[in-house]
């Protein structure tokens, strides 16, 4: 503390260079230095204090209009998403519920058209099945007859002899003859 004291009063007794100089009173000089550095600081600064504190002033001001307009930007983004985001649930919905019943509608035709299906199957079916019989029941009748044919000619071959041919022969002659001579 004392090497503090020693350098005031040290500095105290400086050779004065004109009318500057150190005046080491404290209360003689510091009350009147300040008021009129204060005094200086507040006239002069005054302005370019005042210039500072509305720049910035103006700096907040514009940042928060930027911000309340960029927030309200924002407000009607998310107002328009949302009001989208509700348009497309709603579509959405609606797609789901349209799809089921499209496959219920789509799962009615496909059982009624099998359904129609199976029941031409059938017919087809019962179709070829009467066609079938009919063939056969022809061809079965073409057998019996072909072999009733067969022994009915074996029958009359065998009981025909030279004579009751030639008479039958000369009998249907006649009656062809006759039967001309009505028709002319």
């Amino acid at each position: 503390m004392k090497n503090v004291t020693d350098s005031f009063v040290f500095l105290g007794h400086w050779p004065s260079a004109g009318s500057f100089g150190f005046n080491t009173d404290i209360l003689a000089t510091n009350p009147i230095n300040l008021s009129v550095v204060l005094g200086v600081l507040i006239f002069f600064g005054k302005g370019v204090l005042s210039d500072l504190l509305d720049n910035r002033k103006q700096k907040i001001l514009n940042t928060i209009r930027n911000s309340e307009e960029l927030r309200e930007g924002a407000i009607e983004q998310l107002e328009k998403a949302q009001a989208r985001l509700r348009k497309v649930e709603m579509e959405a919905d609606q797609f789901r519920v349209n799809g089921y019943s499209e496959i219920e509608r789509e799962k009615l035709n496909l059982i009624n058209s099998t359904y129609k299906t199976l029941e031409q199957l059938e017919n087809y079916k019962n179709e070829t099945i009467r066609f079938e019989q009919q063939r056969t029941i022809n061809q079965v009748r073409q057998r019996v007859f072909q072999q009733a044919l067969q022994g009915a000619l074996e029958i009359l071959n065998s009981c025909l002899t030279n004579e009751l041919h030639l008479r039958t022969i000369s009998a249907n002659i006649g009656m062809f003859g006759a039967m001309k001579e009505i028709t002319d």
